[in-house]
């Protein structure tokens, strides 16, 4: 299965959550609502996640092993990293992919 599309849509309010991510695969499944938050030790991604009725975040898709999951993170940050010169505007028109 190969990533054949990335948006990064930047947050522009202060705090931890730096974006928001939808990620394509075999350009026939989508993965929308991943986030770039900035943690102590760095960037890093949480997958898209609902509150549950103990009150505790359950993720709603997630990779099922570390390799994919690092895949993932190290291309949407990559992605995230090389978008930081794009405009509002073009975020907005989803040019950054």
């Amino acid at each position: 299965m190969q990533i054949t599309d990335v948006r990064v849509r930047k947050v522009t309010k202060e705090g931890k959550m730096k974006a928001v991510v939808s990620i394509t695969f075999d350009d026939e499944f989508v993965v929308h609502d991943i986030k770039v938050i900035e943690g102590e030790k760095g960037m890093f991604i949480a997958m898209p996640s609902r509150r549950s009725v103990d009150n505790e975040y359950r993720d709603i898709a997630h990779p099922i092993n570390p390799e994919t999951r690092e895949r993932i993170q190290k291309l949407i940050l990559q992605k995230y990293e090389e978008n930081g010169a794009h405009t509002s505007a073009e975020q907005e028109q989803g040019c950054v992919d």
